[in-house]
């Protein structure tokens, strides 16, 4: 099949390894401390260079993290986690179809029923937020950069014994061209500065 040096190059350059990795130091924990709501539609996506609100990173190897997004970003919404809470990435590729995304998968425990998160909850089911997720160890990642979250799953429970869970289960799903983004900061002030100042709503 008729295909120019030219062109392969280009083709192949997309996916050349260009850094290697050391065996990690046992020093890092696991799990999430809280996430942060953001409206769908409060920021346009694209990079800033093409008229979108989204500055990335221009340290070689660091390209895809975010150092800023602007847009109109007025609340996020933001729920303190702790127990059975996670964040994975998965990567879904087929070299027959020549296609590659990736599934970012959130699921959280929220503790206790009240009336306002009922509403909350119906909320974040029609909805499909951007939300960013904040690890124990105080890494921040964006999951549905482009086109959202989704809850695919999840359920009120009462329990049956004392000792059983009481409130909220919810799964979050996007599919994305890329892993969910690094965030290039540190505490939850460095969001609230990356995100352009919004407040964080806490209740």
């Amino acid at each position: 099949f008729p295909v120019t040096i030219a062109s392969y190059k280009i083709i192949k350059m997309a996916c050349l390894i260009s850094h290697g990795r050391t065996e990690q130091c046992k020093d890092s924990i696991s799990g999430i401390q809280s996430i942060y709501f953001i409206n769908f539609g409060d920021f346009n996506p694209d990079p800033v260079a093409g008229g979108g609100d989204v500055t990335y990173d221009t340290t070689v190897g660091c390209e895809d993290q975010i150092t800023a997004i602007g847009g109109s970003i007025s609340n996020i919404y933001k729920f303190e986690l702790k127990g059975q809470n996670g964040f994975d990435t998965t990567v879904n590729t087929s070299r027959d179809n020549g296609t590659t995304f990736f599934t970012q998968t959130l699921t959280v425990q929220l503790k206790r029923q009240d009336p306002v998160f009922h509403k909350q909850f119906k909320i974040l089911a029609y909805g499909r937020p951007h939300i960013v997720v904040r690890t124990n160890g105080n890494q921040f990642f964006l999951a549905g950069l482009y086109r959202g979250c989704d809850a695919t799953a999840g359920s009120v429970n009462s329990g049956v014994a004392y000792g059983d869970f009481n409130g909220y289960q919810l799964t979050f799903e996007a599919m994305e061209e890329k892993p969910a983004n690094f965030l290039d900061c540190a505490t939850e002030g460095d969001l609230v500065t990356l995100l352009g100042s919004p407040t964080v709503v806490t209740a």
